[in-house]
């Protein structure tokens, strides 16, 4: 792990139910260097999802690992068991998973097979399964309804609700709605004239990334908003949506990466500088404190991360931060 050709794997914040993977069952306020060995021997990690207390970890041969709480089955695993260390998740078998994400208590992926299909587990009483019908919870994938005419890149899943993004930068969600908007238990398309390219959702509030790199942010109105109003600018209302669920702007740099905790929120800026904000009840944030932080500020790894030689991604659960450094030798290979 202490070569600089291969993988690194950092987390911190809330660890009491084994979502770190550090082996401990207790926070933690600076990040910590995973060594987890069904991790580190050979398979390179794509991307990392963080839920309430769970992680789901998306290898580059499209398979998934799953481990933390599973009280609600959003492991997978065919129980209601939690697991300390990565498992596999159950009835993947021939199956390409391209993109994976983890809720409150429920988990979601789109796989390759089949055109692209959006698969949910673990808790569904908001709706935030999109499987059409209220159900408790399920301990295997199901398949959710309503976006077979979408080709879906990309999912996000958090609190009791879900987001996907199709090829053309639609957004459609499904779940415990934003604000005054009803619970929805399939997914509905957000009429924007926006083109977005990625989502991150909080527990009350959304971050939504264009191809140009600009950060927008729907809803919210707690420590996972910006509250630096000089950077705020309301824009492309969606209709039918009160003054707190339009689209905002956060403007002045460019973004490569965000991920959104419960109330906190994660970017990589394009000097590969990685910035966060929001609650800090748990150490989430990075720096050292338990603090809330309402503007963002510069979390410090154990290298120096401007360098065009790395690879940044950040991921949030709701009270813990990863932050996964690739030497773009190895990125490549993700791709």
């Amino acid at each position: 792990m202490e070569d600089d050709g291969e993988q690194e794997i950092w987390s911190w914040g809330a660890g009491t139910d084994g979502q770190l993977g550090t082996g401990r069952l207790e926070d933690e306020t600076l990040p910590q260097l995973l060594r987890i060995a069904s991790l580190s021997s050979g398979a390179v990690v794509s991307s990392v999802s963080c839920g309430g207390a769970h992680v789901i970890a998306l290898t580059a041969g499209g398979g998934v690992l799953t481990w933390g709480r599973g009280n609600s089955g959003q492991l997978g695993l065919g129980d209601m068991v939690s697991s300390l260390e990565p498992k596999p998740v159950v009835g993947l078998e021939g199956c390409f998973i391209t993109h994976v994400s983890a809720g409150w208590s429920h988990s979601g992926f789109v796989s390759g097979c089949c055109g692209a299909q959006v698969y949910g587990f673990g808790a569904g009483k908001r709706g935030q399964l999109g499987i059409s019908n209220k159900i408790q919870s399920v301990n295997l994938p199901v398949l959710s309804s309503e976006l077979e005419a979408a080709e879906i890149v990309g999912i996000a899943a958090a609190g009791d609700h879900s987001a996907a993004l199709s090829t053309d930068g639609r957004l459609f969600t499904w779940g415990r709605g934003f604000g005054t908007n009803s619970d929805a238990f399939s997914p509905q398309y957000l009429p924007s004239p926006l083109s977005f390219r990625k989502v991150a959702l909080g527990w009350n509030h959304a971050l939504v990334l264009t191809d140009e790199g600009e950060l927008y942010m729907l809803g919210g109105k707690h420590h996972g908003t910006l509250s630096d109003s000089e950077r705020l600018n309301v824009t492309n209302s969606l209709p039918g949506a009160t003054e707190e669920d339009n689209f905002r702007a956060v403007c002045g740099i460019k973004i490569l990466d965000i991920a959104a905790g419960a109330e906190h929120s994660a970017v990589v800026t394009e000097d590969g500088a990685v910035k966060t904000w929001g609650w800090g009840e748990h150490g989430q944030l990075g720096l050292g404190d338990t603090c809330d932080h309402t503007n963002p500020q510069t979390v410090t790894l154990r290298r120096k991360l401007e360098s065009a030689a790395f690879d940044v991604k950040v991921y949030s659960g709701s009270g813990f931060t990863v932050a996964i450094t690739t030497p773009h030798a190895a990125a490549k290979l993700t791709n």
